[in-house]
Order: C-alpha cells, then sequence, then structure tokens
C-alpha cells in the first residue's frame, strides 16, 4: 500500500510522508498520520533511546487538549504534576484555575515522558521508525521529494516520498537543505539547568523570580526532583563550560532569597537561548514544525507546546491531501496559520524574558508598571494567560466567515459524551441541534471522514470541528435546508 491518490505522490512503494526528527513534534505527527491510515517512516540520526536529559518540563492546557483529542491526556498527567497557579517575578500571582478549559492548570513533566506516550501511539499505529539514519541532502521536484540517507554503518541510501517534514530542531539539516534562513539573535546567554532535590519545600510550588543581576524558575516533578534553571547576567560562558550545585545554588540564593537545601542534583547542564523563526514553514513539498521553524525563549514554556501544536495542525491537512480528499492547496493553510503564531509566540516569551532580564532603573520601573497592570486589569491579565497556555490563540477567517470559523472549540458536552472523546478517531465531527436530523445525510455520505453529533443542550448552532479542534465552519440556523449551499460547500472544502 503507497497511500497516494492522483498526483500527490510517488507511485511505488515507498511512503507519502517522510519525518525528520523523533523528538515530540515529529511522534506525535508520525502517530497522528499513522492513524489516518497514511503510511509514515520516521528518520532519526540517533540510536533508539529517549534522554532523561530534557529541557522542556511544562505542558500547557491547549497542548493537553491536544493530547486528550488523541487519548492520551490522562496518562501524561498520571505522570507529571498538576498546578493551577505560578508566580511570576514575585509580584504577580497567576491563578490558572479560570481557563476555559478542562485542563486548567500547567502539567511538569519531563519531556521524556511526553516523548514515551507519542512513541507507544506511533509504534502502535504503525509508523516505520529508522535510527541511526542521518539526512544528508534532499531535493525534490514536482512528483515527490527525494532524500539521501546515511544509515547506521554509513551506507548510502536514497528514498523517495511525496511530502517531507522536518522536525529536526534548531539545527534542522532539512532546513538548510531546501535554502531557508533561520534569522534571529541570541538573547540569553550561559542558562544554567538542572534537576535537584531540595531540603525545604518552597511556599509556591512554581515559581519565577527576577533580583539583583539574576533570573530564575524552579518547579516540581512530582518524583522528588525539582526542575531549577536561571541565569546570572555578568556571567556570559560557553555552553562547554561545566556547571556545578554551587553555581545553581548561588543563583536560586540571589533570586529566592534561599537554595532550599539544593541537593543530589541527577543532571546538570549549560545552553543558550535563541530567538529565532524561519521565513517560511512550506517550500514546495517539504515543510518545518517545531524547533526547526522557530525557537524561543524559555520563558513561558512555550516551546515544545507551539511545537506539538504545530504537528496537529498539518497531521489532519497531509491525511486528506494524501487520501485525495482535499487538493494540494489545503496545504497553502499550514503556513497561513501556524507562522503568525509562531511569530506570536516570538513576542510573548520575548516580552517575558526581556522582563526577567531588567536591571536598569527605568527597566525595572517598566516591570514593576507591568505587573501591576496586569494584576489590577483582569482582561489584560487573561490575554496573557491564554497566549501562554495556547487556549487563546484562533485561526484567521474568510470574509464573511462566521464569528466562531477559525476558533478553538472547548471540550463541549454531546449527547454521546464529550467532544474532544469524539475527535479521537481523527475525524472531523459535525455538532448540530437534536432537532436536525436531516444532517445525518451529509454524515453518511461522508461516515469515514466525518462524524456527527448533537449538542447535550438546546443550542441551535450547527458546527464543524476540524480534526486539530478549531471551528472550520458554523451557522446559526438550525435548519439545514436554510443554505445548502454553504453547508455543503463547506463540507466539501474540508472533507471531500
Amino acid at each position: 500500500m503507497n497511500g497516494t491518490t492522483g498526483t500527490t505522490g510517488p507511485t511505488n512503494n515507498t511512503p507519502p510522508v517522510i519525518i525528520v526528527g523523533s523528538g515530540p513534534t515529529g511522534l506525535l505527527l508520525a502517530g497522528d498520520l499513522a492513524t489516518a491510515g497514511v503510511p509514515v517512516t520516521l528518520l532519526e540520526k540517533r540510536p533508539h533511546e529517549i534522554s532523561n536529559l530534557s529541557r522542556a518540563f511544562v505542558l500547557h492546557a491547549r497542548t493537553l487538549e491536544q493530547l486528550d483529542a488523541r487519548g492520551l491526556a490522562d496518562d501524561v498527567e498520571a505522570a507529571g504534576r498538576t498546578l493551577d497557579s505560578l508566580r511570576l517575578f514575585t509580584r504577580l500571582e497567576v491563578d490558572l484555575a479560570a481557563l476555559p478549559s478542562r485542563f486548567n492548570h500547567l502539567l511538569v513533566i519531563p519531556q521524556y515522558e511526553v516523548e514515551k506516550a507519542l512513541e507507544r501511539r506511533a509504534v502502535a499505529a504503525g509508523v516505520e521508525f529508522r535510527y541511526g539514519s542521518e539526512v544528508t541532502g534532499l531535493t525534490q521536484d514536482a512528483d515527490g521529494v527525494t532524500v539521501e540517507v546515511s544509515g547506521p554503518g554509513g551506507e548510502a541510501e536514497t528514498l523517495r516520498a511525496a511530502y517531507v517534514v522536518g522536525a529536526d530542531g534548531m539545527r534542522s539539516v532539512v532546513r538548510n537543505a531546501i535554502g531557508l534562513p533561520f534569522p534571529g539573535r541570541s538573547v540569553i546567554r550561559s542558562i544554567v539547568l538542572a534537576d535537584v532535590k531540595l531540603a525545604e519545600e518552597p511556599a509556591v510550588v512554581f515559581t519565577a523570580s527576577a533580583d539583583r543581576g539574576v533570573f530564575a524558575f524552579l518547579a516540581p516533578f512530582g518524583d522528588g526532583y525539582y526542575r531549577v534553571f536561571g541565569w546570572h547576567y555578568g556571567r556570559d560562558v560557553s555552553d562547554s563550560e561545566p556547571v556545578d550545585l554551587d553555581e545553581i545554588k548561588e543563583i536560586a540564593r540571589i533570586a529566592f532569597g534561599r537554595d532550599f537545601g539544593m541537593h543530589d542534583p541527577r543532571w546538570m547542564s549549560r545552553f543558550h537561548s535563541d530567538e529565532r523563526q524561519a521565513p517560511a514553514y512550506r517550500v514546495g513539498r517539504v515543510f518545518l514544525a517545531g524547533d526547526a521553524a522557530h525557537v524561543h525563549s524559555p520563558a513561558g514554556g512555550q516551546g515544545l507546546n507551539t511545537g506539538l501544536q504545530d504537528a496537529a495542525n498539518l497531521s489532519w491537512k497531509l491525511a486528506q491531501v494524501v487520501h485525495g480528499h482535499a487538493g494540494p492547496e489545503l496545504l497553502d493553510t499550514y503556513q497561513a496559520e501556524r507562522h503568525p503564531i509562531g511569530r506570536a509566540v516570538l513576542r510573548s516569551s520575548g516580552g517575558l524574558v526581556r522582563l526577567g532580564m531588567a536591571k536598569r532603573p527605568w527597566t525595572l520601573a517598566l516591570r514593576s508598571a507591568v505587573t501591576g497592570f496586569l494584576k489590577a486589569v483582569g482582561p489584560a491579565r487573561r490575554k496573557m494567560v491564554g497566549q501562554i497556555s495556547g487556549i487563546g490563540y484562533r485561526y484567521a477567517a474568510p470574509r464573511g466567515a462566521h464569528r466562531l470559523t477559525g476558533t478553538r472549540v472547548p471540550d463541549v458536552a454531546l449527547e454521546s459524551g464529550r467532544l474532544y472523546e469524539a475527535l479521537r478517531g481523527g475525524r472531523f465531527v459535525l455538532i448540530t441541534p437534536k432537532t436536525s436530523a436531516s444532517y445525518e445525510e451529509q454524515g453518511a455520505a461522508r461516515k469515514d471522514r466525518l462524524t456527527v453529533e448533537h449538542w447535550a443542550s438546546d443550542r441551535r448552532t450547527a458546527m464543524l470541528v476540524r480534526p486539530d479542534g478549531y471551528v472550520a465552519w458554523a451557522a446559526d440556523t438550525a435548519d439545514p435546508s436554510a443554505a445548502p449551499s454553504a453547508i455543503e460547500t463547506a463540507l466539501a472544502a474540508h472533507v471531500g
């Protein structure tokens, strides 16, 4: 089975999609495609080993919703620790319990636990994993993409696919192969990172503090260890400079007033942070996702989350096109929707880190004013929390579209259960009023790609929800015969 239809790609027995990079972004994307019946090969230059030295450690509400739509959220939450508040810059207490989401909290969890869950799903779905396989070159033509690979023993191999996705990190070989620059700059030098045990528990379990030339985060994993990272503005050294526990304890003492008796580090590391974004996430048949497309400062913990949401946006579109249910133009919407989100995350995380790095009198005064404003003005604070959690973003809608088009749909109640349970089949979900039985005809005609559900309430809106949980189309009329052409056009555009 080659999984291709028409002119979407090669006609031999090669996979229609090759993904480069087996981090969280590549794993989620590969699992989605394989679950949708699209054969996938995942190339990873490292041996088969999930590192326990990962930097990312926070999942936000929108990412947890995406994992819920894949039946993974409960297991992932069981492996981490949920927190319903966090403190920024000492003065600003952010309450997450008011988030309009089933996941009205953030989850502190090592990245490797997320990778384990995503890998299990991808393996079960039939993804072909090829570890120790390094991409050395890539070319594309009108019919597909040719990938040059160096195998585990150094042997050269040529692979062919309809589409290639580079999820291979900041130093992406795929991005370089298609000639895309990665403009931006390093914003923080010499960040130290460690997992440590504490002799005394902090009063606030997730806290960030900036004081006297340092900035630090501290958060619990739930297994007895705490993740701490921070930087000292006056210490600008190479990433290769060794880290010792005394340096980390000193940063904590300055930032928090105490080091909480840090001891028994299981690992320590030093790195620098860049802010960069590729000008395009797609060149022909090649796509970029995650850190290959954008990298951010660690403030707000949004990098991993943004990459997973890239994958959730791209996967269903590739599946629709490969199966011939939508035209290739649908793939253009990946760039149109995700590039602005990546740019917004750069702004928000960059703003947080610059506030944290304030040290001159006027920048300190600005930070004090901003935090005071956010404390006092609820709408501004909710907007900030919506951006950090990811639930505040929406995609642009065509002119004249319903006001809900492009918005994220919360986990609404349906007659059959919850929306995000209904999304687990990877299909579109058409939600209709209870009295609109004629919508069932639309579902019957596309039952392999569309599920028809009814509101549990008396709501009169009809809504077509994409597999990634955003509104593709909506109407306030309960009667599909009132606007048959509009409904049929919307369904055909998205589900064939």
